[in-house]
């Protein structure tokens, strides 16, 4: 039951990482389109900057998940990199627990009430733009609960290993 759990987080992170990969090419489209139009034409956008930094946050957020399932965030291994699987595992589930645990539930947790907050609001950007930023608040907040997931699944995968037979790992 674990393993299908732990399988079907990692898949919806490598879906939702690959897919939203994609923001990219709006981002090149925006950042391609203000400059043409500030450098070619002499006539800047008032949206330009404001919309790629929106995209590039977007495409951002949604990566953090995808890069912890594919083990691409920054890890300081040197204690661990030559120990047996069993001893990583135990330090990952147990920093997993102290830190990363509790401090990404409150991350959550305060991000869904600030982007509620921003919602009710419907709270818009104070430039001559002033497009809607909640969408932008619950995305982070959608991020953060992702990113939450694959730190559980992570923790069972630690776990797994902790207390799986000798002969499996």
């Amino acid at each position: 039951m674990w393993s299908k759990i732990v399988k079907g987080i990692d898949t919806f992170s490598t879906k939702q990482g690959e897919i939203t990969s994609m923001l990219i090419l709006p981002l090149l489209g925006v950042v391609l389109y203000e400059v043409l139009m500030r450098y070619g034409f002499n006539s800047p956008t008032v949206w330009g900057f404001e919309m790629t930094g929106f995209l590039y946050g977007i495409h951002y957020m949604f990566g953090i998940s995808y890069t912890d399932v594919k083990q691409g965030h920054v890890r300081v291994d040197i204690f661990t990199a030559l120990a047996p699987k069993r001893v990583q595992a135990a330090i990952g589930a147990l920093t997993t627990l102290v830190f990363f645990l509790p401090v990404f539930t409150c991350m959550t947790v305060w991000s869904f009430k600030y982007g509620w907050t921003s919602y009710q609001a419907l709270e818009h950007n104070s430039t001559s733009w002033s497009p809607p930023i909640y969408p932008i608040k619950m995305i982070m907040a959608i991020c953060f609960l992702m990113l939450l997931l694959q730190g559980i699944s992570n923790l069972i995968r630690d776990l797994q290993v902790l207390f799986a037979k000798e002969e499996q790992y």
